[in-house]
């Protein structure tokens, strides 16, 4: 039982991970960063609740907030460049924050033992969960129940003008432009929210690991992230869940018996899957971003023949 919501927790945690990514990518934008944005919610939650006894609630926000700040700070110079230019820069950031946590050694006293960050040694003896009385169900319930609040945002956002804009965005930027829509704007902003949701996904990783260190957050875990809204379908929300699940259950512990094999089928499986589903498990993204166009175009029309 512990095995499969201990799969649970992962596939939670991962789809938190995958959401910080969508919502960049439907902007047009493939950010690198994210693993930075879930190393600073991971650090800064666990200093919040070992080192000054936070309840995780105003934690996870905190943490979450500020990596939300930096991924803004971060969103200004970085999205003003495209393509390469921006992977290589959010991929600098990214290595940026995980050497600074390895270089990071700040402990405090807590109960007659010091705790805190270590530098390489990582972040240790993270036990809010089990020093509360949480059980296992206790903390899958209280991860999907974040998950479900974050998978209802969004999938409100898209179904609204502001999921329209960003669709607009990423499909044709001249196009939004033209329309009136300020692409800085609207670039930084959903970096800001990708930021604050990956800030969710590393304090809660870190609260159910109860130990991180720099190595977990490198460009493989970045490229994780990318991965499962790719994967998935930019189509709809529920595309990134369908990822990870196909990659969490089925690649990583489905094929675990095959071994070493198992390595070599991963990646050939997802480039099958892409061939098969050239638009992810979920298919072609919706029309309504070109309804939103050409409605914004009339107005624009309307209003200077006026």
């Amino acid at each position: 039982m512990d095995f499969y919501l201990g799969l649970l927790q992962i596939i939670g945690v991962h789809t938190l991970l995958g959401l910080s990514a969508y919502i960049v990518l439907l902007t047009g934008q493939v950010s690198m960063a994210q693993a930075g944005f879930f190393a600073i919610g991971a650090y800064v939650a666990g200093m919040c609740t070992v080192m000054f006894g936070f309840h995780i609630l105003p934690a996870i926000l905190l943490a979450s907030l500020l990596a939300s700040l930096v991924a803004c700070a971060v969103g200004f110079p970085a999205l003003r460049v495209k393509g390469l230019m921006l992977v290589v820069a959010t991929l600098a950031f990214g290595e940026i924050v995980r050497l600074f946590f390895f270089n990071v050694h700040w402990q405090v006293e807590r109960n007659g033992a010091m705790v805190g960050p270590e530098g390489p040694e990582g972040f240790r003896r993270i036990r809010y969960f089990p020093e509360n009385g949480w059980t296992s169900i206790d903390i899958t319930a209280f991860i999907w129940v974040i998950v479900i609040l974050v998978m209802l945002a969004l999938w409100w956002m898209d179904r609204s003008r502001a999921g329209a804009v960003l669709r607009a965005v990423g499909h044709d930027e001249t196009a939004a432009q033209s329309v009136g829509i300020n692409l800085t704007a609207v670039k930084v902003s959903a970096m800001t929210a990708g930021g604050f949701i990956a800030g969710l996904g590393g304090s809660i990783y870190a609260h159910t690991t109860t130990h991180v260190e720099h190595l977990i957050f490198s460009v493989v875990l970045a490229t994780f992230a990318i991965a499962y809204p790719i994967l998935g379908g930019l189509s709809h929300v529920m595309g990134t869940l369908l990822a990870v699940v196909f990659v969490q259950v089925f690649l990583v512990e489905v094929l675990r018996f095959m071994g070493d094999w198992r390595n070599m089928l991963f990646g050939a499986l997802i480039v099958l899957v892409m061939n098969l589903r050239p638009h992810g498990l979920l298919g072609e993204q919706p029309a309504r971003m070109f309804d939103f166009l050409r409605s914004r175009s009339r107005r624009e029309e309307t209003h200077a023949a006026t």
